[in-house]
């Protein structure tokens, strides 16, 4: 009798788990998508991340091997459309589900068992359906993103179904170049990287590298090794002797004696989709390649890819299980603990990006549930001239900002004097000695100390103003500032006049409504205040389809002049109730918002007259042509404090009006700055171009006609 032979040693296969690499490019891609797209919606997210082949480096001091990480890459382009992947060289793509969880209890309460066995379930299903060896290896990421701290909680999971009984290896990992000949690894590794094989799985995804592969000897020469993907292996090896089947699969681990983590799922797969070929036991195990070549070896060197047999004691009987078998590969955290991690990426980042990104974060959660609507590129996008930077211009220019306006320029000729800092925010004490500051200036620098992103410049300059004579010395100086300020209106989008005198707006209302752009207009009294918008030119109007509004001149029968001869401290200073300034700032930044909302911008309608005060405070209707996303867009406004109320006002153009009729703007455009100089100089002018000279000559005809009886005595 034949002595027995000796049992073949055997023992459990093991793997090496994934370890999920996050790039800051990955969260930074996360915080756009929550905050545009997904705002409070939870559902899952298709994304991709990528495996590279195991690799190890020589420590310099030992001359050891030391492997590195069987790692899931996740980068900027995971949440790429399918078609726009570009996995990195020798790697492979995988598929994962992103949910993000709007709150952090919410993250820490989730049902994190029954997401991963959905998510399971899921792979099960379309490997039952499909055959599609391509989804064997898929990720699970759990997110919460604290995006006011640039906090991000979060947990991965690797599903990979529990072989039982579990697969045993034969012997150890050896070199491949013990089972394939060199001339069979070259022709392995020219199909990892062939197109041909590429193209083949049901994915069609991109890959750098195939993520699994079969081979064999070829026929005619066993030096030479056919290919084929994973999906066909009941076909390709159909009469193929157990000992000449190999799978090859992407191996991310470069461990000696563990495989990777993809290995557990190709493993099922072939278990379950063919079990009747693949015939496996203990005497027909079958051969596996984990494949860590990136290139082709230089002859005479070592390959690195590693193979071993393996085979599973019990076969399902049935073709697929019936039921889902359990899962695991929740990914352990850096304590070595199931539990989440956290990448805190604040320190990393440069604070002006952290500041632009938390400006815009404060607008945007507007969208979310309230004014979905809400056109903030656009609100941010205009370039905003401030005429005046006192205690107007500092808070107008604050609530833009607060808008999230990036170009903010101001105009003033004033300098910083020691009564201004406790009312106009932008100033300090410091900036009141010497003699003080140049106002605009330093506005503009103190926006860019408060907030590094924004585009603030400030200029000197004195507006030339109506009853103002210009002497014959200054008239080239006064022509040069007429020519800065119209290229600083030209290469702005919206203007705020926010001067002290009257006359002092007028040049600006009339270079504005000659370019087309908006202006908003805003004056204060002791306890009353007018915010008004400026209607379009006649010649803009006309066809727009409403009627023409006014601007600042229209309700006056006189010509602006001298305002500040002879006055008293008192009447040249705007003596205000202290807090009137702010509210009025801030109600003609939130005009010129919603003026942008409309879409007729200038031409936006001014809501119907109310039919009495209570009606006059509440939103037009939705249907009403002067309604945007924020409410009305009113024409004028005018608040009084004593009473802590607001009047809207709709004011209809006046065709005699010194400031926007068209007889003013074609004597601008026909003569340029001798006009301008006629009517700061000369006093009547104005009243002259636009016809109230004679409409004060009818009214005063009129009242001569009258016949006034006289009571006798």
């Amino acid at each position: 009798m034949a002595p027995a032979a000796n049992p073949i040693a055997s023992s459990v296969m093991q793997f090496t788990p994934f370890s999920s690499v996050v790039q800051p490019a990955f969260w930074h891609e996360l915080t756009k998508l929550k905050i545009d797209v997904l705002k409070l919606s939870q559902e899952a997210v298709t994304i991709y991340g990528t495996y590279s082949i195991g690799r190890s480096v020589t420590d310099r001091e030992t001359g050891k091997e030391v492997t590195l990480g069987c790692n899931l890459s996740l980068g900027g382009d995971a949440f790429s459309k399918e078609a726009d992947v570009k996995p990195p060289p020798h790697s492979v793509i995988v598929r994962g589900s992103l949910k993000n969880f709007n709150t952090i209890e919410d993250f820490k309460n989730a049902n994190k068992q029954e997401i991963f066995n959905e998510a399971a379930k899921q792979m099960w299903a379309t490997m039952d359906e499909t055959g599609d060896a391509s989804h064997l290896s898929q990720f699970l990421l759990i997110t919460f993103a604290d995006l006011k701290k640039y906090k991000y909680y979060y947990w991965f999971a690797f599903p990979a179904f529990i072989s039982n009984p579990p697969w045993e290896k034969v012997g150890e990992w050896q070199p491949a170049t013990e089972v394939i000949p060199v001339k069979g690894l070259e022709n392995i590794h020219a199909s990892m990287h062939s197109a041909s094989i590429l193209s083949t799985t049901a994915s069609k995804l991109p890959q750098a590298i195939a993520s699994s592969m079969l081979a064999k000897p070829s026929a005619n020469d066993t030096n030479i090794y056919e290919t084929a993907p994973l999906e066909k292996f009941s076909e390709f090896f159909e009469g193929t002797p157990t000992s000449q089947r190999i799978v090859i699969f992407s191996d991310p681990s470069a461990h000696v004696q563990y495989a990777g983590w993809p290995l557990r799922n190709i493993l099922t797969y072939i278990q379950q989709r063919h079990t009747d070929v693949a015939a496996l036991s203990e005497t027909k195990p079958l051969n596996i390649v984990a494949w860590r070549d990136v290139e082709v070896a230089d002859p005479g060197a070592k390959w690195r890819s590693l193979v071993i047999k393996t085979y599973v004691s019990a076969q399902p009987k049935d073709g697929l299980a019936q039921t889902v078998p359990g899962a695991l590969g929740w990914e352990r955290n850096a304590a070595g603990k199931l539990g989440p991690r956290m990448a805190d990426l604040a320190p990393m980042m440069d604070p002006t990006k952290l500041a632009d990104q938390a400006v815009d974060l404060n607008l945007k959660l507007m969208r979310w549930r309230v004014l979905p609507g809400l056109d903030l590129e656009k609100v941010s996008g205009t370039k905003c001239l401030l005429l005046g930077a006192g205690t107007l211009g500092c808070y107008v220019a604050r609530t833009l900002m607060a808008w999230g306006v990036r170009k903010i320029t101001f105009l003033d000729s004033a300098r910083v004097s020691f009564s201004n800092p406790v009312r106009q925010p932008l100033f300090e004490f410091e900036d009141c000695l010497d003699g003080g500051k140049p106002k605009a200036a330093t506005a503009a620098a103190r926006l860019r100390k408060i907030f590094p992103g924004i585009d603030a410049e400030g200029h000197e300059l004195a507006i030339p103003m109506p009853g103002h004579p210009i002497p014959s010395q200054s008239v080239e100086q006064t022509k040069r500032d007429v020519a800065k300020l119209i290229k600083l209106v030209d290469d702005h989008d919206a203007m705020f006049l926010l001067m002290d005198s009257r006359e002092s707006r007028w040049l600006p209302t009339v270079l504005g409504a000659v370019k087309g752009k908006i202006v908003i207009n805003c004056a204060l009294g002791f306890d009353t205040y007018l915010v008004m918008r400026h209607g379009a030119r006649e010649t803009i109007a006309a066809g727009s389809g409403t009627a023409r509004l006014g601007c600042y001149y229209c309700n006056d029968i006189v010509a602006p002049a001298d305002s500040l001869k002879d006055q008293t401290l008192d009447q040249m200073c705007t003596v205000t109730r202290p807090g009137l300034a702010a509210i009025a700032s801030a109600t003609a930044v939130e005009l010129l918002v919603s003026v942008l909302q409309h879409p007729k911008g200038i031409n936006a309608p001014s809501p119907p007259p109310a039919t009495s005060n209570a009606s006059n405070q509440q939103r037009a209707p939705e249907n009403d042509d002067s309604h945007t996303v924020l409410g009305i867009v009113p024409h004028q406004l005018r608040g009084y404090l004593a009473r802590f109320n607001n009047m809207l006002i709709t004011g209809g153009a006046f065709g005699n009006c010194t400031g926007c009729s068209e007889p003013i703007l074609n004597a601008y455009e026909k003569d340029g700055f001798p006009m301008l100089l006629k009517v700061f100089n000369e006093l009547g002018y104005l009243e002259k171009i636009s016809g109230l000279d004679k409409l004060h000559d009818a009214g005063d005809a009129a009242m001569e006609s009258v016949d006034w009886d006289e009571d006798e005595d």
